[in-house]
């Protein structure tokens, strides 16, 4: 099967012709090598996890570039951050652009390397897993509950592989391969648990301290554990919008999968049947269509300002999108069916916002698509149509 054309190939594209040096950032196996090479098939392409090729960027950094005059891709960048400074004395001699690619899946080493040596050299992009749109040109239209179990990573889809056992390799190389070289874990089933754990509490309120007194590890742990989890682009964080909403507002974050098929694997559920009887059903639904919006802003080069909001009284809304000084609320529902009652946290989140808020959108599992006064209720496959 054809991989067809990313949705974010044109911004890709166009930040290549506007800076020296563009970074592509996202969770292994999202697409980056492929997309960077198809873009630009006559770069070199040198992957940093080459043992062979890392030696040589770290013992001789200047002879290593100097192969590549006219620029060149490089893979997972994190491996060998120290080239980043040297990158930038050769892109401060030209007023070339787009010369080299840049990929990385550990956000926080090269944020950290790009502050250092190549701020305002790059452009930074993020490119995670398909969105449902570039599935649509491959394969025929699943159920919403097939998304979840599928999930939306590429390889998935152009190999024809089995769900349940491409999250297993892929839960087995993450651990060997990417968290022993960021942190010391000495007991791997205990991380396993934790991953597990992150899993059942998806869309919920996080708290790190029950975290830590159900697995026996420290408060400290738990918070390193998670900001490597993030770093990875294995999980997402979203934060509280509480902003002169005075005390009532909850002030701690929501935790998500950057890719429900993961959180899906994690939970053990491995047929899509499961899934209509699963407990955390609405709750991975959840996951899938906060994710959509994500990839839908990020493809277009845009970060996402996306916030939830709930009160101490129960009254919440799943998303809010913040776009200047208004305020999008949207709710997303894993009914088929529409009910009057789904539009009751938008118009509490209007009345508490007033002039911020002139619009509201529902997303759900049915197939009828309306406007009802300022709320508009669309299918959970078109969710780009909250920004037009």
């Amino acid at each position: 099967m054809e991989i067809l054309e990313r949705e974010m190939a044109a911004e890709l594209q166009v930040m290549a012709k506007s800076y020296p040096v563009v970074t592509l950032l996202g969770p292994r196996q999202s697409g980056k090598t492929t997309l960077s090479k198809t873009l630009f098939p006559d770069k070199p392409y040198i992957t940093l996890e080459d043992p062979d090729e890392r030696s040589l960027a770290e013992n001789d950094p200047k002879g290593f570039l100097a192969r590549f005059p006219d620029g060149a891709i490089f893979d997972e960048i994190q491996r060998s951050p120290q080239l980043f400074s040297y990158i930038q004395g050769i892109v401060d001699k030209t007023d070339k652009k787009g010369i080299f690619i840049l990929t990385g899946s550990h956000q926080l080493a090269i944020h950290e390397a790009i502050s250092q040596s190549l701020a305002g050299r790059t452009a930074i992009l993020k490119l995670l897993p398909f969105d449902i749109n570039e599935i649509a040109n491959i394969t025929e239209q699943f159920s919403l509950d097939k998304y979840v179990y599928y999930g939306m990573y590429p390889r998935i889809y152009k190999d024809n592989l089995q769900p349940t056992k491409f999250y297993r390799d892929y839960v087995q190389t993450y651990i060997e391969r990417d968290v022993r070289q960021m942190i010391h874990v000495k007991d791997l089933t205990k991380f396993q648990q934790f991953l597990k754990l992150c899993a059942g509490r998806i869309g919920q309120i996080f708290n790190s301290h029950n975290l830590s007194n159900e697995l026996g590890i420290s408060y400290h742990t738990v918070a390193n554990w998670l900001s490597i989890l993030e770093a990875s682009f294995i999980i997402f964080r979203l934060q509280p919008y509480f902003e002169n909403f005075g005390k009532r507002a909850i002030k701690s974050p929501k935790i998500y999968f950057t890719d429900v098929g993961l959180a899906t694997y994690l939970l053990d559920i491995t047929t899509v049947e499961q899934i209509s009887r699963d407990p955390l059903r609405g709750n991975l639904i959840e996951n899938f269509v906060i994710s959509e919006f994500i990839k839908n802003r990020l493809n277009k080069g845009f970060e996402p300002s996306f916030y939830f909001y709930r009160d101490s009284n129960q009254n919440e809304i799943d998303l809010i999108f913040k776009e200047g000084n208004n305020l999008v609320p949207i709710e997303i529902k894993a009914s088929q069916t529409f009910h009057p009652q789904f539009l009751k946290g938008l118009e509490y989140f209007k009345s508490l916002t007033k002039e911020r808020c002139d619009k509201g959108f529902l997303i759900y599992n049915g197939e009828q698509e309306q406007r009802l006064d300022d709320f508009f209720i669309y299918n959970f496959r078109h969710v780009g149509r909250v920004f037009e």
